[in-house]
């Protein structure tokens, strides 16, 4: 738009200046012309007296006009009168005053000239008598000039201001989607954040499809995170459906004798050494139950995100897993390292469920009589999980339900994938190796804002 501006600028001040020296160059060969036929013969006679009475009287009858001064000279050179003789003396020669004149056809008109001088053959009868010099104002002119170039550069600074703005107000009314877009793409912080649609632009245009793509993609994303929530939901609560059995084992067995301990009481309600017996019987076995109700309430427990991590939640989980250890006639080695000032900076709920459904799977990968093992320590800066079994290892399947970010179909090992999405959450990291003839799997947690030693 500048550049137009200047380009359509410059021909304005072209057309003017052409205008101008059109005119000037017609006043001139008029005022030649006159002069040539009224002063032929005295020019021919050297007829000084009367070549100056002409000038003089056609100066005075051009008063005020553009002609300043007007010198005429014979065939040799030599002035034979001018209108001003003190600037243009009898006799000398009027090469001195038209070393700068113009002719007709070089006749230009500048912004910075106050005066020009114009040289033209002084003609009589078909052949040149002498030269004419004319020196003519034309500081209106170059004023106009100078008076247009400042119009013009005002007109272009303030079309390009205007321009300037209406482009920046075009910008901001097509960006804005765009910033409505990033700004609901950065200002989520669990999620995407939909744009409601009194801000989509209407119609077909392809900001309004970018916009309800991103809502279709940011509902997409919803639901994705919806689904994983459910089915993390569901793992846990079949992780400890698979624990009811043996849990039920587990109250069961004691409740036999404990029965036994309330007959005998009433039994024997005289003899009081047989009543502490039995009474010492009954508190150790409610102990034992309540110990293990309590482990399965807590790892049921649906708003415990916020608690942290202690040592006695893996205490509830070696009690958990106890029972199915027992079941399948396995070993099963426990070992706790880790400290408070490790196990604070992390939730109990997503940890107790990554060790409870790592646990659960080498515990049925090992079978009847393996060994089953869980090792909890500081590695630096992170809570290192280890979980190893002797079973055959885990199938390509499962291992990428475990490894990999990749969807994969419904089948066995479901859990492993519940294991993967929490420890993704937690910005962890998930290692498997398989060591003499041992399956392997170690989880690190980053333990946030923890830097002194466990």
């Amino acid at each position: 738009m500048v550049g137009l501006g200047i380009i359509a600028s410059q021909q304005v001040l072209v057309s003017l200046t052409r205008s101008q020296e059109s005119r000037l160059r017609e006043l001139v060969r008029l005022h030649v012309d006159g002069l040539s036929i009224a002063l032929g013969p005295a020019v021919l006679r050297e007829d000084v007296w009367e070549v100056f009475d002409t000038l003089d009287r056609a100066s005075r009858a051009g008063e005020g006009r553009r002609m300043v001064m007007t010198a005429v000279a014979d065939s040799e050179g030599l002035i034979l009168a001018a209108t001003d003789p003190r600037n243009a003396p009898l006799g000398s020669p009027l090469s001195a005053l038209a070393a700068s004149a113009r002719t007709l056809e070089d006749l230009e008109v500048h912004a910075g000239d106050e005066r020009i001088s114009v040289l033209a053959p002084l003609s009589y009868q078909g052949r040149e008598v002498g030269k004419i010099v004319t020196v003519l104002d034309v500081s209106d002119l170059a004023a106009e000039q100078r008076r247009t170039q400042l119009w013009l550069l005002l007109g272009n600074v303030a079309s390009t201001l205007l321009l300037a703005l209406a482009g920046y107000v075009a910008m901001r009314r097509m960006l804005r989607p765009i910033s409505t877009l990033a700004g609901h793409m950065s200002a989520g912080t669990g999620g995407l954040e939909l744009i409601p649609e009194r801000e989509i632009p209407r119609g077909d245009s392809e900001v309004g499809r970018l916009l309800r793509t991103y809502n279709s993609m940011a509902r997409a994303v919803h639901e994705q995170a919806e689904a994983k929530r459910r089915l993390a939901e569901r793992e846990r609560f079949v992780s400890l459906g698979r624990l009811a059995s043996s849990l039920a084992h587990e109250i069961n067995n004691p409740l036999g004798g404990l029965l036994n301990a309330v007959d005998t009481i009433a039994r024997f309600a005289d003899r009081p050494e047989v009543v502490r017996k039995s009474a010492d019987l009954l508190q150790r076995g409610l102990g034992h139950l309540r110990d293990v109700s309590r482990a399965a309430l807590e790892q049921n427990r649906l708003d415990t995100s916020d608690m942290p991590l202690r040592a006695e939640d893996f205490e509830d989980l070696q009690l958990l897993m106890g029972p199915e250890i027992q079941r399948q006639q396995q070993e099963l080695a426990w070992e706790v390292e880790a400290g408070p000032a490790c196990l604070d900076g992390l939730p109990a709920a997503p940890v107790r469920q990554i060790a409870l459904n790592l646990l659960l799977n080498a515990s049925a990968a090992a079978a009847r009589g393996g060994h089953v093992g869980m090792s909890v320590r500081r590695a630096g800066d992170a809570l290192e999980l280890v979980v190893e079994d002797d079973g055959p290892g885990l199938p390509p399947k499962a291992l990428a339900r475990l490894l990999s970010p990749e969807p994969t179909g419904p089948g066995p090992g479901m859990g492993l994938r519940v294991v993967r999405d929490l420890v993704a959450a937690l910005g962890g990291r998930i290692e498997h190796r398989r060591e003499n003839a041992v399956t392997v799997i170690a989880v690190r947690l980053p333990v946030p804002g923890r830097r002194d030693a466990a």
